[in-house]
């Protein structure tokens, strides 16, 4: 069976990545999972605010744009009591992860950067590249919590992270791209536009929960559930074939029929780190034997033989993807529940 599969330009012996995770800083899990079938490895995320921090930036940070990436505030320093971020990763630190990496595992590394406002940071980038990363993945991660600030100048200061980005880059750019987007069919577009090679379906935000015992907010982090696929695989389904980028789809990977249904719907590749932390590394193995198997099942040689075949692009009547299908799922659910 040829499980090989093109994402970002690079060759990959099948088509399941190990998504961003704070155990893949590791290399001995890296290799675990390269073991254990992983085509690929993205690395935890360098934000946007320890470059910034390490630069003697901080201040300059947290007034530009501190608010818009919660998920790093939590761990800022002040400038001379920096000695490590999430992670344990400052700048330095993060490029000698990627040279080690990259030095190791026979599989393309992809570094991650974390950001959202065009402040300079993004000539990073070209120090990735340098230590050896494959391809860059950029995790735009951003909470508007200005409402002054439109949805048109959220969208064009994103693009502009990517344009800086893409400017330094020799390496394929894959954006984590948000599913809030006022059109998001369009901003996937005009990210393809100013030079991304590739977007992951989707940036998984996370919410704060209230702790009421303690009155504080508690970032408790959920894993995602097969339930939670429907979203992303509905925009890989829209976007697949009508976009020039390869497409990774995220999100609610259990078992290898969440794989084989983001296969229908025209991702590339799929992508998973709730199932690593739930079973480990060779939950890989599982999903690519599963993969296999399904794929066996039918006499089908390869992936590419349902690649995008439920896809909005393939489908006779791809108005199952918009209100029809909403319509159908409403008046189905109302029959079933009067039969009762």
């Amino acid at each position: 069976m040829n499980l090989a599969t093109q994402y970002l330009g690079l060759t990959l012996k099948n088509p399941l990545v190990a998504s961003a995770a704070p155990s893949n800083a590791d290399l001995g899990h890296l290799h675990r999972l390269e073991d254990a079938g992983a085509a690929a490895v993205v690395l935890p995320s360098l934000f946007e605010e320890q470059i910034a921090s390490a630069g003697g930036h901080f201040d300059a940070i947290l007034a530009a744009g501190a608010d818009n990436n919660p998920e790093a505030h939590q761990h800022y320093l002040p400038p001379g009591r920096v000695t490590h971020g999430p992670y344990g990763l400052l700048p330095d630190r993060y490029l000698e992860r990627v040279r080690r990496a990259r030095e190791s595992l026979s599989i393309p590394v992809i570094a991650s950067l974390n950001g959202a406002t065009p402040d300079g940071w993004a000539d990073y980038g070209q120090r990735l590249q340098q230590a050896g990363a494959h391809a860059l993945e950029l995790n735009l991660y951003s909470v508007p919590t200005d409402l002054d600030e439109s949805g048109e100048q959220i969208e064009a200061r994103c693009l502009r992270v990517v344009h800086e980005l893409r400017t330094q880059l020799d390496i394929p750019l894959a954006v984590k791209m948000s599913p809030y987007f006022t059109a998001v069919g369009n901003m996937a577009l005009r990210f393809a536009e100013v030079g991304a090679n590739g977007l992951v379906i989707f940036n998984r935000y996370l919410q704060p929960d209230i702790d009421l015992r303690t009155l504080s907010l508690s970032s408790d982090i959920a894993l995602s559930q097969a339930a939670d696929m429907r979203l992303p695989m509905q925009w890989v389904a829209l976007l697949a074939g009508r976009v020039p980028v390869s497409l990774a789809a995220s999100t609610g990977v259990e078992t290898a029929e969440q794989v084989v249904k983001y296969l229908y719907a025209g991702a590339d590749v799929v992508m998973t780190t709730s199932e690593v932390l739930r079973d480990g590394p060779d939950c890989f193995r599982r999903l690519l034997d599963g993969l296999c198997e399904w794929l066996d099942a039918r006499d089908l040689g390869s992936p590419d033989r349902i690649r995008g075949a439920m896809s909005f692009a393939r489908l006779k009547d791809p108005g199952a993807y918009a209100r029809g299908h909403y319509i159908d799922a409403l008046q189905t659910w109302t029959r079933s529940h009067r039969s009762v």
